[in-house]
């Protein structure tokens, strides 16, 4: 699946920390934490996929579960992965090669393992490469296949003949795939690939050398295999990892339990000796024994999950604080004494804003816990634990700036954001102007020509772009005609923008187009409709409060002459909402509780937004449905929707809508003139009910 590009160290104000305080705060103050996490790990995917990883899988995945705690239907969250280098021709997995759920610690491991529950667990160390699928015709190898996209990968089949493990023939005549990690054993990377951050990024950046220079220094270590069209070929995970011996193959250490308990002291011990490995491991991978053909052609597995290591910590004084500007906001970064982590040596770390300060009482002088998250400055996550390193002794408040160092106004102090206020800061206008040409992807617009064209006061502000002459701009950067040209072509190329892409690139602090496709889904799909909606209406959206609210409206009134501008010239268009008659669920609201038989809670919600209804966590006084295998449950969500007389519904009536949307209205009907439509279940009449 080809991604955009995202520069992981550009400067975006969407990533700014959480602007709220308060329970409902919190979650809409959340939304420039989940944009900038949607950066992140867009942009480190770009980099794993595609040949050198920025960061460690456990980085990797803090913000992957961060994101996920946040924003648990964020579509990057179903996302697999990229594979978009250029020369090697595109092939198919036999099965998807799907992510793997992640359990961060031993509570999360539990979870699965009640949730799972099989009879008998087959646990492998989780290595640290690069996935590979090996394709047999009659035993004869004729493809080797990269993850990709997890459906389609690159064909590296000369490359992958001279590793290590890789069986050009096998002994009987089997047709299917076997799959495995491409991996350097670390004594190689010693000996000869320093230069590289470490094993993982070494063995990506050969195995996808044209010229294959270098792939006799890697090693598939296989672990998993299945049969071209026979899905009962193989019923045993064990049974997989015999034949694959039997065969010849190299394969990943296994190990098999039933007790999830075992697993988790198993865990431990791998982990303390991870080190003295020949090869890196990240973790475990723990499966139920049966073997489940459906299971693993989903995108993300349920009968198996990754029970990571633990993220190192490290411990450190703070001696100062600086404070990074980007766009109108100011971010504090700890600067600590030198210590080394995740192979690094760390001297900066991230304090995200002036109320982490005032809730973890740190001071100049306090000895912190420094974890590396996969930002680009590892984060200081508190103090730390007594004894563990000594105080400078000589401890004093940290100081916060006062005034904008661009403009000199005063900061406003939002307690999670410290700011400039002042719309006409210049530094505000850059990032504006930054951000737009980001949203549009104008590449040939450069930072550095853009700096320039500013500084001199030529683009101020969006508008301006379009004014632009080739003539012009050949003086700038010594560029030329040619160039200057091609410049002016590209932004005055005409494009038809979503309208959450389109105030998105008006850079509102912290809304991004994760939050305009919320507030645009609940109705307000025109410029026009935003423009009239106040803040009380925005903040009646799921997922928003009253603080991104005042935001998006306050935006709209800063930029609106600059919007209608741009919308003049004719070159920037603002796409039509979905026409009615494709949105037969329009207005409706559907929350979901416990699990559905047919589909994933997810998908449930995906094929409600699709005939324009929207998905709400919570029973509220809006709510048209709920949706329930258990009608008669005396569940809080059961109670609270009988209370306000909103129908719930069981899987069987939601299937129906699904089928015939018109069957909403009649259902709302029912529920609402006495009795709950229960379908299989009780339907106690709503007078039962108090």
């Amino acid at each position: 699946m080809k991604k955009e590009k995202t520069n992981p160290h550009s400067s975006d104000r969407s990533d700014s920390s959480r602007s709220d305080s308060g329970q409902d705060d919190a979650a809409q103050g959340d939304a420039g934490r989940i944009a900038a996490l949607e950066r992140l790990i867009g942009a480190y995917q770009e980099s794993y996929y595609n040949g050198e990883a920025e960061i460690s899988d456990g980085e990797y995945d803090l913000l992957w579960d961060e994101l996920k705690a946040l924003d648990p239907e964020n579509p990057l969250l179903k996302r697999i992965g990229a594979d978009d280098t250029d020369g090697f021709p595109k092939a198919r997995h036999f099965i998807p090669m799907g992510s793997q759920e992640k359990a961060a610690n031993p509570g999360e491991f539990r979870a699965w393992a009640a949730k799972i529950a099989p009879e008998h667990y087959v646990v492998q160390y989780k290595l640290d490469g690069a996935s590979l699928e090996l394709q047999y015709e009659g035993g004869k190898l004729v493809r080797a296949i990269t993850r990709g996209d997890g459906l389609v990968g690159d064909e590296i089949t000369d490359n992958a003949r001279r590793m290590k493990g890789v069986l050009p023939e096998l002994d009987i005549p089997f047709s299917g795939g076997v799959r495995g990690e491409v991996v350097m054993a670390r004594e190689t990377w010693r000996a000869k690939y320093t230069g590289k951050a470490n094993c993982r990024n070494a063995a990506n950046g050969l195995m996808r050398r044209k010229d294959g220079l270098g792939c006799e220094d890697l090693e598939l270590i296989t672990y998993d295999a299945a049969a071209a069209g026979e899905d009962a070929f193989f019923q045993d995970e064990m049974e997989k990892i015999r034949w694959l011996k039997d065969r010849g193959f190299s394969v990943s250490e296994t190990r098999e339990f039933t007790d999830p308990e075992e697993i988790i002291a198993y865990r431990a011990g791998v982990a303390a000796k991870r080190d003295s490995l020949p090869v890196d491991i990240d973790g475990l991978v723990v499966k139920d024994r049966q073997t489940d053909m459906t299971d693993l052609r989903r995108a993300r597995p349920e009968r198996q999950i990754a029970f990571k290591f633990d993220l190192e910590v490290a411990f450190s004084v703070l001696r100062s604080v600086e404070w990074s500007e980007s766009g109108a906001t100011y971010t504090p970064i700890g600067v600590v004494d030198p210590v080394r982590l995740a192979g690094t040596t760390v001297q900066r770390a991230n304090l995200n804003n002036p109320d982490m300060i005032r809730a973890l009482g740190l001071k100049i002088g306090s000895a912190v816990s420094v974890v590396k998250r996969g930002e680009i400055i590892p984060k200081i996550e508190g103090l730390a634990p007594p004894g563990a390193i000594a105080a400078s002794g000589e401890e004093r408040e940290i100081e916060f700036p006062a005034q904008c160092g661009t403009c000199g106004s005063a900061l406003e102090n939002g307690g999670t954001r410290l700011f400039c206020p002042n719309p006409d800061c210049p530094k505000r206008l850059l990032h504006r102007l930054q951000k737009w040409v980001d949203v549009l992807d104008i590449r040939e617009l450069g930072d550095k020509l853009l700096r320039q064209l500013f500084d001199k006061e030529r683009v101020r502000h969006i508008p301006d772009l379009y004014t632009l002459k080739p003539a012009e701009l050949a003086d700038f950067d010594r560029m030329g005609e040619i160039s200057a040209a091609k410049v002016v072509r590209h932004i005055r190329t005409k494009r038809e923008l979503s309208l959450a892409a389109f105030v998105a690139g008006f850079d509102f602090e912290g809304v991004g187009e994760t939050i305009m496709d919320k507030v645009s889904a609940a109705g307000f799909n025109t410029l026009e409709k935003l423009r009239a909606a106040s803040a009380e209406d925005i903040a009646g959206v799921y997922g928003l409060g009253e603080i991104t609210a005042r935001t998006i409206t306050a935006g709209l009134a800063e930029t609106s002459g600059e919007m209608d501008t741009v919308q003049a010239g004719g070159i920037i268009t603002i796409a039509a909402p979905p026409r009615e008659e494709e949105q037969p669920l329009k207005g409706l609201f559907f929350c979901f509780t416990g699990e559905l038989a047919s589909m994933k809670r997810n998908e449930a919600e995906e094929r409600i937004k699709a005939l324009g209804a929207s998905a709400k966590s919570a029973v509220v006084k809006d709510l048209s449905f709920l949706v329930t295998n258990d009608p008669a449950s005396g569940s809080g969500k059961n109670k609270k929707a009988q209370t306000l007389g909103i129908p719930i519904i069981d899987e069987e009536s939601f299937l129906e809508i699904l089928a015939d949307p018109s069957r909403a209205q009649s259902l709302i009907a029912e529920g609402k003139g006495g009795t709950k439509k229960a379908g299989k279940g009780e339907a106690p009449d709503q007078g039962e009910l108090f």
